[in-house]
């Protein structure tokens, strides 16, 4: 890659000056990280326990009290011994840092002691846990851009330090059953120095507070396989005991069609992609295309014609690609390349989030066979190149268990070769 040689000098040159002398000069990290015998093998994403706020709008910077949405699902020590009995054994657990950065003193200590509850219950039930703190790109203060964007955005300091602490606090439970994550998906490029500045900073906060704790490195590009790849891992050696982890979507035109949230006005009215492509047609998916849209009364004709000619234009080349498991294998190829490069164990590298949107009462997206076909496509890729994964999500429109009624997906139980428990 262009540049690589420059970028890996100047990582390197970082890591050796954020890094503590003191840090520095420790032994090495323990067998378990050189054997890769790691606790984290099959787990899901436990969103949105510890998401979904109730932050006051601008100019206001703070969050109401209790700061989480009330009718959010949150999995019961019941549903985390259910999932223990399925044959996972993490969760990974997505934690907003906004609240905690917001809060004074007194509210700040009461959401970490909800968060450790949650630790606790987990780990209670025979679950490890990764806690990730996840910025919210939608929240329009205590978001990525403001945090970490760079070592210089305006409150990265802050979120460095909530990063040391919370590895402090959970140095202190069962060695081997916590790990921490200090950012999800960051949005800077590939080989971005920027990146690697950040991530070093990060770690270094969290060593400070804690020697022996996991910690979970990724690449930039949003966490793809692409960022990994441009991963140079001998400057975080001096942060061991780590993990590595990067996220699958792809091909993002079956994972995310129908989802709301997505920018690009292709996704609104998509669905009916089937997986793998050849168990459909253009012109099927095509007609159910023009059937939402027509049913979609708050988008102007002008644009949802500009999208339909956008639409048919990516399903032909998603067609005449015909991706199927091969499609998935290309991409695990390359992460499995990287580690072994590297020296890697790939026990090591975690698919920390995968999934697809599935047809219910509130989205239109993926016949539910064809995601449950993907999800077990993904799955079984991962494990043939020897990843763990966290499978995403327990809940809302790409979960496995129901917000509800707390029933798990027998689908989706089977796609991620589990055990519906008795």
């Amino acid at each position: 890659m262009t540049g690589w040689s420059r970028r890996r000098l100047l990582c390197t040159a970082l890591s050796t000056a954020l890094v503590p002398a003191a840090l520095a000069q420790l032994p090495a990290p323990s067998a378990l990280a050189a054997s890769g015998e790691w606790r984290f093998r099959r787990g899901v994403n436990a969103w949105p326990w510890f998401a979904l706020t109730r932050e006051f709008p601008a100019p206001r910077t703070d969050y109401d009290w209790p700061p989480f949405q009330s009718q959010r699902p949150v999995p019961t020590p019941d549903d985390l011994r259910r999932l223990r009995a399925t044959g996972l054994d993490f969760i990974r657990l997505p934690v907003d840092p906004g609240p905690f950065l917001a809060a004074d003193a007194t509210t700040r200590g009461k959401l970490l002691d909800m968060l450790d509850a949650a630790v606790a219950a987990t780990i209670d039930a025979g679950l490890g846990i990764i806690v990730n703190v996840q910025a919210n790109g939608a929240t329009h203060y205590w978001n990525p851009d403001r945090m970490v964007s760079s070592t210089a955005a305006p409150e990265f300091a802050a979120y460095r330090a909530l990063v040391g602490e919370l590895a402090g606090r959970l140095d202190r439970f069962t060695p081997g059953m916590v790990a921490l994550e200090p950012v999800n998906e960051p949005a800077q490029s590939c080989d971005s120095n920027v990146w690697s500045q950040v991530q070093a900073s990060l770690l270094t906060a969290a060593r400070g507070s804690s020697r022996a704790l996991p910690l979970v490195v990724t690449g930039g590009c949003g966490s793809m396989v692409s960022g990994l790849a441009a991963l140079d891992p001998a400057p975080l050696a001096a942060f061991e005991p780590i993990l590595f982890t990067f996220h699958f979507y792809e091909p993002y035109l079956f994972s995310h069609q129908g989802a709301p949230w997505m920018r690009e006005p292709v996704y609104r009215a998509l669905n009916n992609v089937p997986w793998p492509a050849s168990a459909g047609s253009l012109e099927k998916t095509l007609a159910s295309v023009k059937a939402r849209m027509a049913a979609d009364t708050e988008t102007s004709e002008a644009d949802k014609k500009a999208a339909y000619a956008e639409t048919e234009r990516v399903l032909k080349v998603y067609f005449d690609a015909r991706p199927d498991r091969w499609f998935i294998d290309k991409y695990f190829s390359q992460a499995r390349d990287w580690a072994d490069r590297n020296g890697i164990a790939p026990a090591r590298v975690i698919m920390g989030e995968f999934g697809a949107l599935r047809t219910d009462a509130r989205y239109v997206a993926a016949p539910n066979p064809d995601r449950a076909h993907y999800i077990a496509d993904v799955r079984q890729s991962a494990e043939a190149a020897g990843f763990p994964w966290a499978f995403w999500d327990l809940f809302d429109g790409m979960g496995m268990m129901d917000d509800k009624t707390r029933a798990l997906d027998p689908a989706m139980v089977e796609a991620l070769g589990l055990m519906m428990p008795e």
